[in-house]
């Protein structure tokens, strides 16, 4: 791409290392925190998690955008990133399934982009000085005043996101997963139904997707909905999904799953964000990783079984704070021991740091979903 046929553009981070680039996307100036993601394929998924609300992602991965944008990959109805960092933005679209190209989508989502940049350079900056807040600009402003106003904006830490992404009404779902997308998992699509009441933190479509195609009809609630509500739906399960920001800064939803476990006695599976709420709510603690893990290759397992898996966070839950009489730890992140699962001994209960759901990403943990089935189907 021709850097004289477009803007100049400039990321600047908050320890005042500045990369020049190129603009693309929509022209203007956007803060958030700069994280990287490693993941080959998906760019579309990761564009449309709300998890990455409040963020400037960086994707490791070359050439971005060779396979344009469609609408069967959004993960929700518009892009959450705050701004896009890549390497080269493809000249072209070439795939059969595309329906726009990437330049023009971002535009029309007023998603700023910037190109050109060494993004290996950026990744090794980032994973010796950790995730830290940055400024993509496009729109010719000052990068003193940027730098001034990027020194007052607030850490991740402490910031409850989840408010900005999570539904402000129930909805149903209950469409069924597309058939030739679960022969390839060889799911037979289930005649029994589950009712299942979700907390919305920031879920992603193909979660729902999952719980439909094994048979759950999900009733998505928002994040500050209380235990009396969830209850007088009747549900026969909770999930509790992915989502933005620092868990312990979800007051609201901590103190829900804290009633549901201790009054409810339903089986709960959490993804995620959902999975560190789990901890949080029998009194255990998160921590912020330096700089999170944002791909689709992690190893995570216990004794003799290891997966291989999708991951998208940048907090865990400390292990050391977990109550051991009531939770035990069924994961562990193989890169950096960091817990990647726990389970509930006497309860029906459990979660996942990685996401089974697997979009994008390895389909090795899907089985998650059908456990969460199973423990529905045993109290019937």
């Amino acid at each position: 791409m021709s850097f004289s046929r477009i803007h100049p553009a400039i990321l600047l981070l908050a320890d005042g290392t500045l990369f020049e680039g190129a603009s693309f996307g929509f022209v203007g100036t956007v803060m958030g925190e700069v994280v990287f993601n490693t993941g080959m394929t998906g760019y579309q998924e990761v564009l449309t998690d709300p998890s990455y609300a409040g963020q400037l992602v960086t994707f490791t991965y070359p050439e971005i955008g060779n396979t344009g944008v469609n609408k069967y990959d959004q993960e929700s109805f518009a892009p959450h990133v705050k701004g896009i960092v890549i390497r080269q933005l493809s000249p072209c679209t070439s795939s059969w399934r595309a329906e726009e190209g990437l330049n023009v989508w971002l535009q029309k989502h007023k998603v700023v982009g910037i190109s050109g940049v060494d993004t290996r350079a950026l990744v090794r900056h980032l994973r010796e000085g950790g995730s830290m807040n940055g400024v993509i600009s496009s729109d010719g402003s000052s990068s003193i005043e940027l730098f001034r106003k990027l020194k007052k904006m607030p850490s991740m830490q402490g910031l409850n996101l989840v408010d900005k992404v999570t539904t402000n009404k129930n909805y149903q779902w209950n469409t069924m997963t597309n058939v030739l997308f679960d022969q390839r998992r060889n799911i037979e699509m289930p005649e029994s139904r589950y009712k299942v009441v979700a907390i919305d933190f920031g879920i992603k479509r193909s979660i729902l997707e999952r719980l439909s195609a094994y048979g759950c009809d999900v009733k998505v609630v928002p994040a500050s909905t209380d235990m009396s509500k969830v209850i007088s739906y009747s549900p026969e399960g909770v999930f509790l999904s992915n989502g933005p920001g620092d868990p312990s800064a979800v007051t609201g939803g901590i103190e829900l799953v804290r009633d549901l476990i201790d009054k409810a006695d339903l089986p709960i599976f959490g993804i995620c964000l959902g999975h560190q709420i789990l901890g949080l709510a029998v009194g255990a603690k998160t921590f912020k990783l330096p700089y999170g893990h944002r791909g689709l290759n992690h190893p995570c397992g216990i004794s003799d079984r290891v997966e291989i898996t999708s991951q998208n966070h940048g907090f865990a839950i400390d292990p050391a704070s977990l109550p051991k009489d009531k939770v035990q730890v069924s994961a562990w992140n193989l890169n950096d021991q960091t817990v990647s699962g726990i389970t509930f001994k006497e309860k029906p209960i459990f979660g996942v740091q990685y996401h089974p759901e697997a979009s994008p990403g390895p389909h090795d943990s899907d089985h998650h979903f059908e456990k969460f089935v199973s423990l529905m189907a045993e109290r019937r």
